[in-house]
């Protein structure tokens, strides 16, 4: 039995089908192959446009089917997508302006002024997180600065919403996609009345309630005509990048990890408890699994200059030629541990939660024209992702966090050695490697929310460890020493 995940990314749409039967990926696709356009209409602003997404699902079904895939044979569909944007429509289910995406900075200012005005035990027991840039601020922007277009909304909705709305007609969401939004009472277990009501705004511009994973619409015929699909395909799983790329590890349980590095970079701890960092550095999420009978909350560091600024490097120094990721990896492995005192600041990316919403910038330091080299810029930008991870890492264990084993997938900054081998001596964790992606991960979840599977311990055990990287006991003075190099730099930023 065939089940379809969508993994709906600022960068790109990836699409998987799995054989609900040996749990493996039958075939996944990317759309598009180059990387999606990022819009920056003023300085510090995010957006996209719905409907490239949507396009891309489009693209992407096109593309399995010619691999051999029979669409009509897909019994589940399970969405994955890039967290905090803001999609907004009208009664007629057209969108009104641009997505506000994960990136965008304009709404610090009023996530800011609602913590001052709620207070902090409101925010951090209820919402456990300041309001901060997240997107129930994201509407209270489009409230204030464009009032007319905030008057014709019908729903105020996340990306993946949007998604399944298109899929099925319906306009629904999730408690794990509330609470990425700041729209979510954790003490009630509703949507967060008081906050929408602060701003003079009703809960009913929030789609209908679903569970994260189950039954929560299905495929309707205009769609189904439009892309392939069965009409009536159950639409099963739904859950923002982060909870579900832990999910896609199997990291379901209170105390186990999962980390990512692509477009940005996160560190995600699961726990069963209400936690929250009154500095907002780390921000507490409900993760996918959670029930009222036993609460799964992730815990979530953040940094947004992963990835991107990878790739931002790469376009940088092909200037027209091509020099590919596997080529960087390489000239970086061939560089000492702290780059010869070239240190990179990966801030570069739009407000940093870690640095409470600061707009910090990306920063090159202590440039040696006689002695670095391609190489030491590489690992530079390597090292730096990896401790500017760790400084959210260190947030985690303030708060009770710890853990010897992280979970990863092998894909992304994680297919170099030096930033794989960087991560595990920085965090001194063991860090597992496994085949799977997003939206293998969604693709899994559809099964287990249509039943097909009757635990999550079934649904995983096809799962495949491909790698251990163990930390270099023997390494960890360099290590440290190249992190505190780049703490006493990051220091001197104020």
């Amino acid at each position: 039995m065939l089940f379809l995940g969508l993994d709906i990314g600022s960068s790109s749409t990836k699409l998987s089908v799995i054989d609900g039967d040996s749990g493996r990926t039958l075939a996944a696709v990317t759309h598009p192959e180059s990387e999606l356009e990022i819009k920056s209409p003023q300085a510090g602003f995010a957006e996209q446009d719905p409907q490239t997404w949507w396009e891309c699902v489009a693209a992407g079904l096109a593309k399995l089917a010619a691999k051999g895939i029979d669409l009509k044979s897909i019994k589940a569909i399970g969405i994955s997508y890039q967290m905090h944007g803001l999609v907004l429509v009208d009664k007629a289910q057209q969108v009104l302006r641009p997505a506000i995406i994960w990136c965008d900075s304009r709404a610090v200012p009023y996530g800011d002024a609602a913590l001052e005005a709620l207070g902090e035990d409101y925010c951090y027991q209820h919402l456990l997180n300041s309001p901060g840039n997240f997107t129930a601020a994201k509407l209270r922007w489009v409230q204030e600065n464009e009032p007319e277009l905030f008057g014709q909304i019908d729903k105020a909705m996340l990306p993946g919403d949007y998604i399944a709305m298109k899929l099925s007609g319906e306009a629904t969401t999730t408690a794990s996609g509330l609470s990425e939004g700041t729209f979510w009472d954790y003490q009630n277990r509703t949507p967060a009345e008081k906050l929408m009501a602060h701003w003079g705004m009703s809960t009913d511009l929030l789609p209908e309630l679903v569970p994260n994973i189950g039954e929560q619409a299905r495929v309707s015929d205009a769609a189904a005509a439009e892309l392939g699909l069965a009409p009536g395909t159950l639409i099963s799983y739904r859950a923002g990048d982060q909870p579900n790329n832990a999910f896609s590890l199997n990291v379901l349980e209170a105390g186990e990890v999962a980390a990512t590095a692509g477009t940005s970079g996160v560190i995600y701890g699961v726990t069963d408890k209400d936690v929250a960092d009154v500095k907002s550095r780390v921000n507490t999420f409900v993760h996918v699994t959670d029930t009222e009978a036993h609460k799964r909350n992730g815990v979530l560091v953040c940094v947004n200059g992963t990835g991107r600024l990878y790739s931002w490097l790469r376009q940088m120094l092909t200037a027209g030629g091509d020099l590919s990721y596997p080529h960087l990896n390489q000239l970086a492995a061939e560089i000492p541990v702290g780059s010869d005192g070239l240190i990179f600041h990966p801030f570069g990316n739009g407000a940093e939660r870690i640095f409470q919403n600061r707009n910090m910038g990306g920063h090159i330091r202590n440039i040696d024209f006689n002695r670095h080299g391609l190489g030491h810029m590489v690992r530079a930008a390597q090292e730096g992702i990896v401790f500017a991870l760790n400084q959210g890492f260190d947030v985690l264990k303030e708060l009770g966090g710890s853990c010897e084993v992280i979970k990863v997938a092998q894909g992304n900054m994680f297919l170099s050695d030096v930033f794989a081998q960087t991560f595990a001596n920085t965090t001194q964790a063991s860090v597992e490697l496994y085949d799977t992606d997003g939206a293998a991960g969604a693709a899994r979840g559809a099964a287990l929310g249509a039943g097909y599977y009757a635990s999550a311990k079934e649904a995983f055990a096809g799962l495949e460890k491909v790698a251990i990287i163990e930390p270099q006991a023997s390494r960890a003075d360099e290590y440290q020493s190249a992190y505190g190099a780049w703490q006493k730099a990051l220091a001197d930023l104020g």
